[in-house]
């Protein structure tokens, strides 16, 4: 029920976190660990593959089920994402990739969805694994899962703003018009924004932003995980219709007038 299935991939957990806005990689490993995640994304300097000497993400998380995510951020041509993907996985033999091209990157960081789909066609045909960042529309979803993505990725909200869920129609209409996995990505802004997420049929979460810059990360990276849980759980369970008015908790059928 929590496993999470990418591709070839399994997943103990349906959340997602992020390795970016930590003050240090001790901090980033602790507050993942506390959120019970096994993937986390990373910018490929993070993974500093070109000089091994100095500290980085792989030494700091040795020995741990934590999964690396490689991401394109700050790429804007699908040229640009297939020539890093490929060198991330000749430096490292990783080949699950979160696949993000955008389009604004100076207000929105809205992704350029047109560039993600010419990238995952490429990548998709060379063996990647693809979890592909794009905007809240079911038809860009439809066509991304046609270019061989094995997992959409549809923002909440601008990445970092906290804003939560926008468009609560338009996750439902993505989680309609595909059947990869659909992780809501970029926008969460706490434990609540994520647990909405999941109620709308989301199969899982991305965040960071929400994490590392929380107040206390390790008890936001639990908060995180217990409303993915939970969330996903309200969702199977299957909600009650909304009504305009009362319904009595017990039936009046039968009872003694007075």
């Amino acid at each position: 029920m929590h496993t999470l299935q990418i591709g070839k991939y399994t997943l103990g957990s349906r959340l997602i976190v992020g390795s970016g806005k930590y003050p240090d990689f001790e901090t980033t490993k602790a507050a993942t660990l506390a959120s019970g995640s096994e993937l986390i994304t990373v910018a490929v300097r993070r993974l500093n593959i070109t000089n091994p000497g100095e500290l980085n993400l792989r030494d700091t998380f040795a020995g741990t089920n934590v999964k690396f995510l490689p991401n394109s951020a700050g790429c804007t041509t699908a040229e640009e994402a297939i020539t890093l993907f490929r060198l991330t996985r000749e430096a490292t033999g990783i080949d699950l990739i979160k696949l993000e091209v955008i389009g604004d990157t100076q207000k929105t960081l809205y992704p350029d969805v047109l560039e993600t789909i010419k990238a995952c066609e490429v990548l998709s045909k060379e063996g990647f694994t693809i979890m592909a960042y794009t905007s809240d529309d079911p038809i860009m979803a439809r066509r991304l899962e046609d270019a061989g993505a094995h997992a959409i990725m549809p923002l909440a909200a601008p990445i970092g703003s906290g804003l939560g869920v926008q468009n609560r129609y338009n996750i439902v209409f993505v989680r309609e018009a595909v059947k990869v996995p659909v992780i809501v990505d970029a926008g969460i802004g706490c434990a609540s924004d994520a647990a909405a997420a999941m109620e709308l049929g989301a199969d899982g979460i991305l965040t960071n932003t929400a994490i590392a810059q929380a107040q206390n990360p390790m008890l936001m990276a639990e908060a995180m995980k217990n409303a993915v849980i939970a969330g996903r759980l309200s969702y199977l369970a299957g909600r009650i219709p909304k009504r305009p008015y009362a319904t009595a908790s017990s039936p009046v059928d039968g009872m003694i007038q007075f």
